[in-house]
């Protein structure tokens, strides 16, 4: 047509300009730059983890493995301090999100209401929180003067709501339909049961939004650890992983080694395969929970 325009099967297709094209073309490039930029460093750091010493030591590792090597994720598997510390990183993921999210639910429904006296100096102190963080001394002499020191509870109760999950929650909420929450109150539905059987159930993939960012939080989180936790027993998998590689302590990662053959196994293999093995959780989860986690992260930005 004249104007640019076919008619395919009923369907009025708009002939795109050159400019979109290019507009379409720079942004491709762009994100398989980045992608390149996130994989590459990945592949590497797996294809040493199963290569030889002799080639992790001589440089000859890029990424793809040379001379393959299973020894570093046997020593990795069978090292129990990494076992005890994946144990206590699984506890602290478990017990912190389900915390964080039943306290992030509590807290954003009566936030979500027009009426709800005080709500804008409420939500003045949460959007402060998000611009300056509470200091590192001050928040140590409070974990310390509550007795959760070496607790779990010292990794769980600081991070009990993130102000900016929180604001994505009341943002969901505020979208929901009021006709439900008007007739639940003509049931005789108290406001806690409105939270629990109305809001909750309907917001499934802010929810599963929520539950990703917590969880990843909670698993990388390894400055806390550094702070709170000392002994040893209660180190998370993170806070191992700082001590195998930031500190070049590769004894604990040999722990339990046994009579196992040591000579294709080198410090920097033991490092990345314990990266690797640490990072797998996530990726495994992670497919599994992207369809909601796109559709929970959009919807609660909007009218925000």
């Amino acid at each position: 047509m004249a104007d640019g325009r076919r008619i395919i099967l009923g369907v009025e297709l708009v002939k795109r300009t050159f400019g979109e094209k290019l507009f379409d073309g720079l942004n491709v490039t762009i994100l398989l730059l980045l992608s390149a930029c996130i994989l590459i460093p990945l592949l590497h750091v797996l294809a040493g983890s199963l290569s030889s010493s002799y080639a992790l030591t001589h440089s000859m590792v890029k990424i793809w493995p040379v001379e393959l090597n299973f020894k570093n994720y046997e020593m990795v598997l069978q090292n129990p301090l990494f076992w005890n510390s994946l144990k206590i990183t699984v506890i602290v993921v478990l017990i912190g999100t389900t915390i964080n999210l039943a306290l992030t639910s509590v807290s954003a429904y009566p936030l979500s209401k027009p009426d709800l006296r005080g709500r804008k100096i409420i939500m003045l102190f949460i959007l402060f929180t998000m611009i300056f963080n509470a200091p590192i001394i001050p928040t140590y002499l409070v974990v310390k003067s509550l007795g959760m020191m070496n607790t779990i509870w010292s990794l769980i109760i600081p991070t009990g709501i993130s102000a900016f999950n929180l604001i994505l929650c009341i943002t969901f909420f505020r979208n929901l339909p009021s006709e439900l929450f008007d007739s639940a109150k003509v049931d005789g539905l108290s406001e806690y049961g409105m939270v629990w059987r109305i809001a909750v159930p309907l917001s499934m993939p802010i929810m599963v939004t929520l539950l990703l960012f917590y969880a990843v939080g909670h698993w990388n989180n390894y400055y806390m650890p550094l702070l709170y936790v000392t002994d040893m027993d209660l180190r998370t998998l993170q806070l191992y992983l700082y001590s195998l590689i930031a500190q070049n302590n590769t004894n604990d990662a040999m722990a339990g080694s046994g009579g196992m053959d040591l000579v294709n196994i080198s410090p920097q293999g033991l490092q990345m395969a314990t990266v690797v093995t640490a990072t797998i959780p996530i990726a495994i989860v992670y497919p599994f929970l992207q369809r909601h986690f796109i559709k929970g992260a959009l919807l609660g930005s909007v009218k925000g």
